[in-house]
């Protein structure tokens, strides 16, 4: 099951406000890239029927039919990677859960983590 953090909702909260787009859904959409990762991305859009509908912390997440396997077991996390410098990120779950992770654990850079990478939506959402 695909799911976000708190500070991820918070984040994604406010830029639906401050763009207007407090009546549409955030879409989660990912993809297998040429070299085998998850390439994840995100925006606001509108619901259709054959989507999978979440509420998650006052989010209203949509995931196409085609991407649901591909994002089970992600989280959707918003952090500082450098100082002042804030990423959505996604990543697996048992990855975003750790507290702390081992020098050998796969680690959570940009947009991307384990099983999704690629997604270049920074704050945007």
């Amino acid at each position: 099951m695909f799911s976000l953090t708190s500070a991820a909702a918070q984040q994604i909260r406010q830029t639906a406000q401050d763009s207007g787009a407090q009546d549409l859904a955030l879409r989660i959409a990912a993809r297998l890239g040429a070299d085998g990762a998850i390439e994840c991305g995100m925006g606001f859009d509108e619901p259709t029927d054959e989507d999978l509908k979440l509420d998650i912390e006052g989010v209203a997440i949509v995931i196409a039919e085609e991407h649901q396997m591909l994002l089970d077991d992600t989280v959707l996390d918003y952090v500082e990677l450098e100082p002042g410098e804030f990423h959505f990120i996604f990543g697996e779950a048992e990855l975003v859960a750790a507290p702390t992770q081992s020098p050998t654990a796969p680690k959570t850079s940009g947009c991307s983590t384990g099983g999704c990478s690629g997604c270049a939506s920074k704050a945007q959402a």
